[in-house]
């Protein structure tokens, strides 16, 4: 098989990467705008996909922290070939396909991760090929502090909103103000998503090219063809919905309020756009899962459903070791060669194909966002044809 040929098949699986980040991570913007009825499901997964190709123009300093730094090399050599990126992408779309389907708000930066570096000690046979302080220092400690700060955020904010309006407005939920306001803070959150994870796949096919010698090794940064066709990836998956973990993460964890959701938005926001300045490739959909919580937890007569919290921590915790498994065996698979490399392509084909009929069968739909509003209208529905039914009874009773 050609260098060319792996080169674009390689592009192609990474972009469809990028596609499935955009739809697992959509509910990290977008679920508690929905939840609390701030915005409605297609128009806020519509926002969510421009805001998410925007922002991944903004930035390219997560890029250069996975093309530049995690992969050792010497030179213009670079540890990682093209076949072993191929097999990390395999691992990271089979963990980010399979937690998408449970409804499981995984972090998808960590599958992809997880991936890569278990196709390159598997392929390389040495240990010492990844540079294990970039990999604590900007991927493993933001992992594990990002949801804790942004959790500490969310449950200070939530706890000043709801000290500094008292329930002003008199509405049953309190402080359905804030709708407005989530409305802008989900915005900007979906804006930060797409610089920080748009930015993952970005710096992927740069370590492609560079394995490939088509980039130079000292110039990390993606190509502005690059940073083109990953946003519109992300775009077009964030656009699809991926309604399985909104629902998880609008509903499962807590009940969330306008107030609490603002704090969680904002809380969430300012984490990711600081982390993505200062180049830490952190899991958004952490950070998200965190300021939920901390905003349930702010909120005084809030609580948190600590089983789910406890299956989506699970889940965080599996996400790298298990794409780091995936990714090692189909890169040991590629050590065959050309046909090596044809198996993987078939994994990742099957995979996406059993998922997708799987899900096929017990859809989740933007339907099913709001089951309270549509109980309502049922009822109603239902109370309306009763009165007309009585209506008629009476008319027919009083004719001659």
């Amino acid at each position: 098989m050609s260098l060319t040929l792996i080169v674009v098949l390689v592009i192609v699986l990474a972009l469809f990467f990028d596609f499935t980040n955009g739809f697992h991570d959509t509910a990290n913007a977008m679920a508690t705008p929905i939840a609390t009825g701030a915005l409605r499901p297609r128009p806020a997964v519509a926002l969510a996909a421009v805001l998410n190709l925007v922002g991944a123009f903004l930035s390219t300093a997560v890029a250069q922290t996975i093309s530049g730094g995690l992969i050792k090399g010497e030179g213009a050599h670079i540890a990682i070939t093209p076949a072993l990126v191929l097999a990390g992408l395999v691992g990271a779309i089979t963990w980010n396909l399979l937690t998408w389907l449970w409804g499981v708000p995984s972090s998808s930066s960590h599958a992809l991760f997880g991936g890569l570096i278990g196709a390159t000690i598997v392929g390389t046979w040495d240990v010492g090929s990844i540079d294990y302080q970039v990999l604590l220092g900007k991927i493993v400690i933001p992992a594990v502090l990002s949801p804790i700060v942004a959790g500490l955020v969310a449950y200070s904010s939530t706890k000043l909103a709801y000290a500094l309006t008292r329930r002003s407005d008199g509405r049953a939920d309190g402080r359905s103000g804030f709708r407005f306001g989530q409305i802008f803070s989900s915005s900007l959150v979906a804006l930060s998503h797409g610089t920080n994870d748009a930015q993952k796949t970005m710096g992927v096919i740069t370590l492609l090219l560079i394995s490939a010698n088509l980039q130079p090794a000292g110039q990390t940064g993606p190509q502005w063809w690059v940073i083109l066709v990953c946003a519109i990836a992300i775009a077009t998956g964030t656009y699809t919905g991926g309604w399985r973990i909104i629902r998880t993460l609008g509903k499962g964890l807590t009940e969330v309020k306008p107030a609490q959701g603002f704090a969680a938005e904002a809380s969430t926001a300012a984490t990711i756009l600081a982390s993505s300045h200062l180049g830490f490739a952190l899991s958004t959909t952490q950070v998200a899962s965190g300021s939920v919580i901390g905003s349930g937890l702010g909120r005084r007569d809030g609580h948190v459903k600590w089983g789910t919290a406890g299956r989506i921590a699970l889940g965080w915790l599996l996400t790298l070791p298990v794409a780091a498994i995936v990714g090692g065996v189909t890169a040991s698979i590629a050590r065959l060669g050309d046909i090596g490399l044809i198996a993987d392509l078939v994994i990742a084909a099957v995979v996406i194909i059993v998922v997708f009929r799987i899900d096929a069968r017990r859809r989740v739909t933007a339907e099913h966002m709001a089951p309270r509003a549509e109980a309502e209208v049922a009822s109603a529905t239902e109370a309306l044809a009763f009165a007309r039914t009585l209506t008629d009874t009476a008319a027919e009773g009083e004719r001659p």
